[in-house]
């Protein structure tokens, strides 16, 4: 099942839980704007080239729009319309004053150079600027972008509409990004694997954790968890997967990462089939990297008791069934990866206040965030008898059905 068709069967069963009216939840679903706009740029020897760009803004009811931009060769706008409502009930979720946008470019950012990739950031801005800004949209990194694309983003709106720091998150520090964005959404991760292991009775420390994906969440996550008596069994990233059964030494596996720019031929590991990694005995599973990994074929091999949808959409809903049918205890990551976009947030307020804090009192109020949605999810979890990801769902569609109801959606 694609990423769109399984958030709108997530929507759709919450909104029937909550007994949303029919007209309200059509009109919940359906996005606010969808822009498209042609990017054409000079290429380096010359030549012209354009490219498509696009912005899906999909729910304004709790305040400005917010998501990522990702330039990718196979940019689907039907992923990306999936990803912007799942960040209307994300940062609803997290209970940020936020709806949910998500955009991209249909291009290779390998293919080129660091010249091209600012021409068309900047004409890709100049083409969308009178439709974000800061109490508007205000897009953030994602696949494929980073620092650098949104300093380029943050210079060229200001060219129209002055010095606007808050009009994009995820930034360099120098212009304004926060303390601890970069370990945000891993940070997150350990915090919501907190409170949930909490409710079983169990800590980080001495359990066994399988992590799929070593980029920047699964990196962080791993770190974090090893750093608190977790045992990290298996690991993997695109060039392959490792494990350990006694745990892998992860700050030896970052340096040697970081020198090698692979898993591969590490030495204090055993290669594994990536395969056979999602089916790894362990206690918790995270999986931190693309979506649908977990599917109707390998969800009954599953053996961890917990997962931990670092990623987007990591689980389809036929695993679901099959994974609650085992006693499987999923964390959805319209919670459990929503440490970014809190982090996001803050940035936002500290570039709006212009007043920036430290990296603790980021931390602080992050651990704050996610231990409160979670007492939230758990809340609705109670009142509606349901598992943790409609618990989520519920808590995520009724704070913006509220909201769309008391502004007056009808008028």
């Amino acid at each position: 099942m694609n990423a769109l068709a399984a958030t709108n069967r997530n929507f759709r069963h919450a909104a029937r839980i909550l007994g949303l009216d029919s007209k309200l939840e059509k009109s919940l679903l359906i996005p606010f704007r969808e822009i498209k706009v042609e990017c054409t740029i000079p290429k380096d020897d010359g030549t012209l080239v354009s490219y498509v760009g696009f912005r899906i803004q999909h729910d304004n009811a709790r305040g400005p729009m917010k998501g990522g931009i990702r330039y990718h060769p196979e940019v689907d706008p039907d992923e990306v319309n999936a990803l912007a409502q799942l960040m209307t009930w994300k940062t609803a979720v997290a209970n940020i004053p936020y709806g949910g946008a998500k955009g991209g470019i249909g291009c290779n950012p390998r293919d080129l150079s660091i010249s091209e990739l600012e021409r068309l950031t900047r004409v890709f801005t100049q083409r969308i600027h009178d439709l974000i800004g800061i109490h508007r949209d205000v897009p953030a990194p994602d696949m494929g972008t980073n620092a650098q694309t949104m300093a380029w983003i943050l210079d060229e709106y200001s060219k129209f509409h002055g010095h606007s720091p808050a009009v994009v998150t995820g930034k360099p520090i120098d212009l304004g990004g926060s303390l601890g964005r970069e370990s945000a959404t891993g940070l997150g991760v350990v915090f919501a694997t907190e409170s949930v292991l909490a409710e079983y009775g169990k800590s980080i420390s001495g359990m066994k954790f399988v992590i799929q994906g070593f980029g920047n969440v699964g990196s962080w996550a791993a770190k974090l968890i090893h750093d608190r008596g977790g045992k990290i069994v298996a690991v993997s990233d695109i060039t392959g997967a490792i494990k350990n059964p006694v745990g892998i030494d992860i700050p030896a596996l970052l340096r040697y990462k970081e020198s090698n720019a692979s898993l591969k031929e590490f030495q204090g590991a055993d290669a594994m089939d990536p395969n056979d990694l999602l089916v790894h005995e362990c206690d918790v599973l995270i999986p931190c990297a693309l979506g649908g990994v977990i599917n109707k074929e390998n969800a009954a091999d599953v053996k961890a008791k917990f997962i931990i949808e670092a990623a987007n959409h990591p689980t389809d809903p036929e695993a679901d069934e099959i994974l609650a049918n085992k006693g499987v205890v999923i964390l959805p990551d319209i919670y459990a990866n929503a440490g970014g976009v809190t982090v996001s947030y803050f940035e936002w307020v500290q570039n709006i206040q212009g007043f920036m804090w430290e990296e603790e009192k980021v931390n602080c109020e992050l651990k704050r965030y996610m231990h409160k949605a979670f007492l939230d999810i758990k809340a609705m979890c109670q009142i509606h008898n349901c598992n943790l990801r409609m618990g989520a769902f519920t808590l995520g569609v009724n704070r913006v059905a509220r909201a769309t109801i008391l502004r007056g959606w009808e008028a």
